[in-house]
């Protein structure tokens, strides 16, 4: 099994900066696909972004691409999003998930799909005002 624990949402103004961490336990990394997803109110969740553990490609939706990346700290089993030059319409529920049948690098359209994923983070809540 595999735990992942998120922090660092919170509310921030338009223009400003947050980062995310979700540190994971229960297993190693080696074989994992990480991602972040966004959920705001009354909208499907949506892809953000994603890294591949080993090799550390990065998979990045185009509505955030350009001011959030995406990273980890292999040592601490630590997953990253550094959010800057944040809108409004990043105001959701952010969450981190494990794809722990990651076993070879795919397509965009694999990581970017929620359902290949086997864990999930409880989800923390950013709010950009405006």
């Amino acid at each position: 099994q595999v735990q992942l624990v998120e922090s660092g949402g919170g509310l921030v103004q338009a223009g400003g900066s947050l980062r995310l961490s979700c540190a994971a336990s229960g297993r190693t990394f080696s074989n994992y696909a990480l991602g972040w997803f966004r959920q705001a109110p009354g909208k499907e969740r949506a892809f953000v972004a994603a890294i591949v553990w080993s090799g550390g490609s990065t998979y990045i939706a185009d509505s955030v691409k350009g001011r959030f990346t995406i990273s980890r700290d292999n040592a601490k089993n630590t997953l990253y999003l550094q959010m800057n030059s944040l809108k409004p319409e990043d105001t959701a529920v952010y969450y981190c998930a494990a794809d722990v049948h990651a076993r070879s690098l795919h397509t965009f359209t694999y990581y970017a799909d929620s359902r290949w994923y086997d864990y999930w983070g409880q989800g923390t809540q950013v709010t950009v005002s405006s």
